[in-house]
């Protein structure tokens, strides 16, 4: 089964953006441990904007990535999505989708996040229901444990 964690994004962070922040940093964490990662967005231009974040962050803190369908011989080690993968080889699924990911069992773990905007904490809480449904082991965390571990 699955592991997933949801990262607690805090109440005073109303910047609607700020999962996609915090996504950045799952990626680039991940990254760092060898881990391939698929980045599972709504739509062609979520992953673009996704796409563009990743290329905002500091030379030292650079992860390669690419869009899905850019020609990469081997792949990325983070390749961002809109569409469901066809069977996946990387560990790691970071869902920026709204609605839950029915292929999740296709990975070993899972980040998901839960911003504070009430709209998108509600279709967070729906995803962790299906996540449980799934017979998915489930945690939490807050979103700032990420930036010690992303950045260093």
């Amino acid at each position: 089964m699955p592991s997933v964690n949801f990262y607690l994004l805090p109440d005073e962070q109303n910047d609607v953006n700020a999962h996609l922040l915090a996504a950045c940093d799952v990626a680039a964490l991940h990254f760092r441990q060898k881990q391939k990662v698929w980045v599972f967005c709504p739509d062609q231009a979520a992953a673009e904007a996704f796409d563009e974040l990743l290329w905002q962050r500091p030379v030292d803190g650079f992860v390669p990535h690419n869009l899905t369908g850019e020609m990469v011989k081997g792949g990325a080690p983070v390749e961002i999505g809109w569409d469901v993968p066809e069977r996946q080889h990387r560990q790691v699924l970071i869902n920026l989708h709204p609605d839950f990911p029915g292929f999740c069992h296709q990975f070993q773990h899972i980040a998901d996040f839960v911003p504070a905007e009430e709209k998108l904490k509600e279709q967070a809480r729906l995803r962790y229901k299906h996540y449980r449904a799934a017979g998915c082991e489930l945690a939490t965390q807050p979103a700032e444990s990420l930036n010690e571990r992303s950045n260093g």
